[in-house]
């Protein structure tokens, strides 16, 4: 076993990581390759109105950073500010309205392929 794998905390500058394409706009992901795959911790830059998604297994918290706008949750239209915080289970269809910097905590870590669109 390697002193990584003996390790049991992982550390990151979430501002280090290049930031990819997602459904709601720009995102840094971390912890993502995880062997535990736990949680994983991801940054996201929305800045137009972000694709509706669901996940089949992943349950999300999101907390609102920056800006205002809406979230929209099973249809159901819902004003978010800086501290606004929502738990989104799996099969909730979801997206965020308006320009935002959230803080999402995918548990467990984020999968690819656990994000549906209809």
């Amino acid at each position: 076993m390697t002193e990584t794998e003996k390790r049991q905390f992982s550390m990151v500058n979430i501002n280090d990581l290049e930031p990819v394409e997602c459904p709601c706009g720009m995102t840094r992901r971390a912890f993502t390759e995880d062997p535990d795959r736990i949680a994983s911790l991801h940054v996201v830059d929305i800045t137009e109105d972000a694709q509706t998604h669901y996940h089949k297994i992943m349950t999300e918290i999101y907390y609102v950073l920056e800006g205002s706008g809406q979230m929209e949750l099973d249809g159901q239209l819902v004003d978010v500010v800086p501290g606004s915080t929502l738990l989104i289970k799996p099969g909730c269809r979801h997206r965020a309205i308006g320009n935002l910097k959230i803080l999402n905590v995918p548990v467990p870590a984020f999968d690819p392929d656990d994000e549906w669109f209809d």
